[in-house]
């Protein structure tokens, strides 16, 4: 059932009103950027190479205000309380705008509602790895093999619910690949117990999983991004394949809280999009395995309503809960 526009909502919309925000006036002051996760982290490390561009084009300071815990849920209950001027950002992602109403039995906010998407970050292309000497030589070996033995192949992520646990599963049911999740806590972890044979193969995104490829230590099956990606150009997509649908990121983003006026939040997308666009920023992503996307707000709310559509009925499926 669709829930009435919260309390939240209506003060942020009355107040956008009673004092209009003027994109041309922006900013007067310092902008707070808030990320549900720890220092140090793949979006401490994003949020804080855009926030230095900003500041440098906008002339006032973006301070990274990091508030980790419980899936992102305190940081965004921070921003969706903060006045909707422009002034206070929050790194959004997969889980934020797209899991974690399904995932949560109770929230203290909603993100379709309290939320509005501004514009992406990047994203992180996810792929398939086994060790070098595995004996499946492509993703079609892989399938075979595991239709031989049920639930016998194991697959490590960095968690459950995670965008590649949940790209996994997706698989899965797209192409008859027969595989038990084994969650770590982080991407590292999964990679050390892929080359150490106790998992039979991990899903990766491409900032962390990279690194293991072009050193020869992870073998890539397959991709799953629409098309070949320039970091993985000799890695097939499942896409191509023949598996269709089968595309899945991990991605990050920026939101505002709701009632942020329509200006405002193109105004802040612009300089999203500008800063993606020096080519220090440019260089430093790529170095990290991002891939960036020079989107408008519409198109990256549309992207999120296309991400709803697909994940949270399966997060339903699979019956994944995380208590608060």
């Amino acid at each position: 059932m669709q829930r009435a526009p919260g309390r939240r909502a209506l003060l942020a919309a009355g107040a956008a009103s009673a004092f209009p925000v003027r994109a041309q006036d922006w900013p007067a002051r310092a902008v707070r950027w808030v990320v549900g996760y720890p220092p140090g982290g793949a979006s401490d490390v994003m949020a804080r190479l855009f926030g230095q561009a900003i500041t440098t084009r906008i002339g006032q300071p973006v301070v990274i205000d990091n508030r980790p815990g419980g899936g992102a849920v305190l940081a965004t209950e921070t921003v969706t309380r903060a006045p909707a001027d422009g002034y206070t950002l929050l790194t959004v992602d997969n889980g934020i705008l797209v899991y974690n109403p399904v995932l949560y039995a109770k929230l203290p906010f909603d993100p379709d509602r309290d939320l509005v998407p501004v514009g992406f970050i990047g994203r992180f292309p996810l792929m398939i790895l086994v060790r070098p000497d595995h004996p499946a030589r492509d993703f079609a070996a892989l399938v075979a093999a595991s239709g031989q033995a049920p639930d016998a192949l194991t697959y490590g992520t960095p968690g459950v619910a995670s965008p590649h646990h949940l790209a996994m599963e997706m698989v899965k049911r797209r192409t008859g690949l027969s595989a038990t999740h084994v969650p770590y806590r982080g991407g590292p972890p999964a990679m050390n117990d892929l080359l150490a044979g106790l998992v039979d193969v991990a899903v990766m995104d491409t900032s962390t999983g990279l690194p293991f490829v072009t050193s020869g230590r992870a073998r890539p099956l397959a991709a799953l991004t629409e098309r070949r990606s320039a970091m993985l150009p000799d890695v097939p997509t499942l896409v191509e394949l023949g598996h269709a649908d089968a595309v899945a990121y991990g991605w990050q983003g920026v939101g505002v809280a709701a009632g942020t006026p329509d200006a405002m939040v193109a105004r802040l997308n612009a300089e999203l999009v500008a800063a993606a666009a020096l080519p220090e920023v440019a260089a430093r992503l790529r170095a990290i395995g991002v891939e960036t996307d020079p989107a408008d707000a519409a198109a990256f709310r549309g992207f999120v309503a296309r991400e709803i559509a697909i994940w949270r009925p399966l997060i339903r499926e699979l019956g994944l809960r995380i208590d608060n």
